[in-house]
């Protein structure tokens, strides 16, 4: 396999493939102060970001987005669910998001396409190989992780989150937090796999609920099921909601 890097709409292959991401570039203000004179005009390529990423999916109509690990190997039962998932968020009309990556991403963009829906995927600069999977009917690449995640809340009518890692958790994390601060409203926030998720919600109720660091209303808005019905009730119950 040639080796590969996606820069936002660039690609690089073999010896032109760079060690850097254009974020780490941006936050990493260690070193030299040419950042001081550079920055102003990185705007313009974070504008772009934003520009190419709204007209790709201003017409999209309602969407959920689909989050979970990469790491997802395509015999697991985690492969299955997250295709389940998206195969019945389809048929109940949404479109389906997801990072575009492997794992549970190409299984719920898989199960979304395969039922007839529109598959999405937004990608993201890494260090390392990473394209769209081959379930993605439409794409956007980013360089920009802040760029992206815009686009994961303007365009999501609610989150799914399927077991994964820190990526997961940052994901599901922001997700609550623009809930709490009231910056969206009507979002559903589901956790699908109780035995993955239930030491994370036992660990927010015994110590920090605990401690009064969050609120009850803060839990009460991670629903944990296995009950794929009941994520599907939800999600179709804030779209009535946003209608209505």
């Amino acid at each position: 396999m040639v080796r590969a890097k996606f820069k936002g709409p660039v690609v690089q292959r073999r010896s032109q493939v760079d060690q850097e991401t254009t974020d780490q570039r941006l936050l990493d203000s260690r070193g030299p102060t040419d950042w001081v004179h550079q920055d102003p005009w990185r705007v313009l390529r974070m504008q772009a970001e934003f520009v190419e990423g709204f007209g790709a999916l201003a017409e999209l109509g309602p969407a959920i987005s689909v989050f979970g690990s990469a790491r997802v190997t395509a015999d697991s039962p985690t492969y299955a669910l997250a295709e389940q998932v998206g195969r019945r968020l389809a048929e109940a009309g949404f479109a389906v998001i997801t990072g575009g990556g492997p794992g549970t991403m190409e299984a719920a963009n898989k199960g979304a396409c395969e039922a007839g829906g529109v598959s999405v995927g937004l990608g993201i600069e890494l260090p390392y190989e990473q394209d769209l999977n081959e379930w993605v009917d439409v794409g956007v690449n980013f360089r920009y992780f802040f760029a992206r995640k815009t686009m994961f809340v303007k365009y999501s009518q609610g989150f799914v989150v399927l077991p994964g890692g820190v990526g997961t958790l940052d994901e599901m994390f922001e997700a609550a937090t623009l809930v709490q601060t009231g910056k969206i409203t009507g979002f559903p926030i589901a956790l699908v796999g109780t035995e993955y998720w239930q030491g994370l919600l036992a660990w927010m109720r015994d110590v920090a609920l605990a401690n009064g660091t969050i609120r009850e209303e803060d839990l009460a808005r991670l629903v944990v099921t296995d009950d794929l019905e009941e994520v599907v009730a939800r999600m179709v119950a804030a779209r009535e909601g946003d209608a209505g």
